[in-house]
């Protein structure tokens, strides 16, 4: 049986801006057990090459596959493309099955299914053992009720089976990297690199993040043997720069210094970025050493907010103080920090928008991200505000970058002037522009000159987006209305 994974070309300023692309992880994460099973197996990422849905189409069919499996990393802002890709696929190819997968999909299979008769069936969850049973049913024509974790169609029913158990060893199921071959996925200033986990899930609640509720429980996988494949990686496919998937890799201690201590003694000189926790970074203090020696250059500490009564409300578990002395500890040992700042949560004024920038400046990050609230279905963060008003519709744009929800005390331009003046004042400040140009480590003078002419465009694209092509409601309706 011929199966066919597709990365859709996404519209996320991510995709697009860039100009550079990291694998798709979590498709070749279903394609290494498919392989390891027998399945002629084969990935198409349009999202690469930002391929036209035509020429998607005729490719996919010339490939000829009996099953088609798709799914994004945005998968909320994915999804209308998905929609449409499967409509046009039907009517080229009647009889291909259609399977798509993600965290949208996974928490709206219902609508899903019900909107689109040309996807045949969802995958609810981790989907490496549910798309063996799944491939397996089909090929077999076994009942479908029979395999954990899908949903689809019966007769004039939408079902869903019974939830597929948690993956308990992470290791069980290796990631597919063959199927990248024909790929020159960059990252980092053109430098070869693929994204990566070593684990999954998050300890935290935090009322916004539906990480916790979607992996259901943090794992981690086996430190020598994660060691190993990112030096299989690197003398295979010479990779050099590696981006954790993690939410928050560090949570187990003892695990993650065995990590960085496996891949040190492997000597491979690679370049590490990812996100962290900033409590973890200060809990870590006493061999943050190690974090620079396994290559780290980069962590995205994510603060979300820098107000204490925000950050109580939606249950951050973080503090203003322990954000400061993590980004101090990470430019004490020489790796960048990226901070981060969500527009949204509260009712802000301008006073508010001059007091974030004023905790900003005092935090001294290296670089900074500011996005916007998006309140997913599937969060508990939904329900306290499902009442609220949104003015963006626009199901591709819930991608973090775009204004979603609106603001009683400020216009919508007024948000976006606040938010653009902020990044223009943290990054062309003194002591930003003298690290670009003086900083004592070369690579991260790099580093940062590519990321700053990323943000560059990214800035000008936003601003010129907002100002002449932005269809924002003049009258908003309540959050509600979007997910019936």
């Amino acid at each position: 049986m011929k199966l066919l994974l597709i990365n859709p070309p996404h519209k996320s300023i991510g995709s697009r801006m860039a100009g550079e692309h990291l694998p798709p992880l979590g498709l070749l994460s279903i394609g290494g057990p498919l392989i390891d099973s027998g399945y002629n197996v084969q990935l198409l990422d349009a999202d690469y090459s930002n391929m036209a849905l035509d020429t998607l189409v005729s490719t996919t069919a010339g490939i000829e596959p009996d099953l088609v499996l798709m799914g994004h990393s945005g998968s909320t802002s994915a999804q209308p493309v998905i929609n449409e890709i499967s409509m046009r696929l039907k009517q080229k190819m009647p009889t291909v099955k259609i399977v798509i997968g993600g965290v949208f999909p996974t928490y709206h299979w219902n609508e899903i299914l019900k909107e689109n008769q040309a996807i045949d069936y969802v995958v609810c969850g981790e989907g490496e053992q549910i798309m063996l049973d799944l491939a397996a049913a089909i090929r077999d024509e076994t009942p479908e009720m029979l395999v954990k974790g899908i949903a689809f169609r019966a007769g004039d029913e939408i079902v869903k089976t019974i939830t597929a158990p948690v993956i308990q060893n992470l290791d069980d199921y290796r990631v597919g990297w063959e199927l990248m071959h024909d790929y020159k996925y960059t990252y980092w200033g053109k430098r070869k690199a693929v994204v990566i986990q070593f684990s999954r899930g998050c300890p935290y609640p935090c009322s916004y993040c539906g990480q916790s509720l979607f992996w259901k429980k943090w794992r981690h996988r086996d430190p020598q043997k994660l060691a190993d494949e990112i030096e299989m990686l690197h003398r295979n496919f010479g990779i050099e720069v590696i981006n954790f998937a993690d939410e928050n890799p560090s949570t187990n201690k003892k695990a993650w210094r065995a990590f960085l201590e496996a891949l040190i003694a492997k000597k491979l000189q690679l370049t590490l970025v990812g996100s962290i926790r900033a409590d973890n970074i200060v809990r870590d203090a006493e061999f943050l050493h190690l974090y620079k020696k396994a290559g780290f250059e980069r962590f995205l500490l994510g603060i979300e907010n820098y107000d204490e009564t925000v950050l109580e409300k939606i249950r951050k578990a973080g503090s203003v103080t322990k954000d400061k002395e993590a980004i101090q500890l990470l430019r004490k040992h020489d790796i960048l920090s990226m901070a981060t700042y969500v527009v949204g949560f509260g009712e802000e004024s301008t006073k508010d928008f001059y007091r974030s920038l004023r905790q900003l400046l005092a935090y001294d990050p290296d670089q900074v991200q500011l996005l916007y609230v998006t309140p997913h279905k599937w969060t508990p963060y939904f329900d306290e505000i499902k009442n609220k008003n949104i003015i963006e519709p626009d199901q591709t744009k819930w991608d973090y970058k775009h204004q979603i929800m609106e603001t009683s005390k400020l216009k919508p331009w007024k948000v976006i002037f606040y938010v653009k003046l902020i990044e223009v004042i943290l990054q062309v400040r003194p002591k930003a522009i003298g690290r670009w140009l003086f900083h004592r480590d070369k690579k991260l003078r790099k580093a940062m000159f590519w990321y700053n002419n990323i943000g560059r465009r990214v800035w000008i694209h936003e601003t010129t987006q907002f100002i002449f092509k932005s269809r924002l409601l003049k009258k908003p309706v309540p959050l509600n209305n979007m997910w019936r």
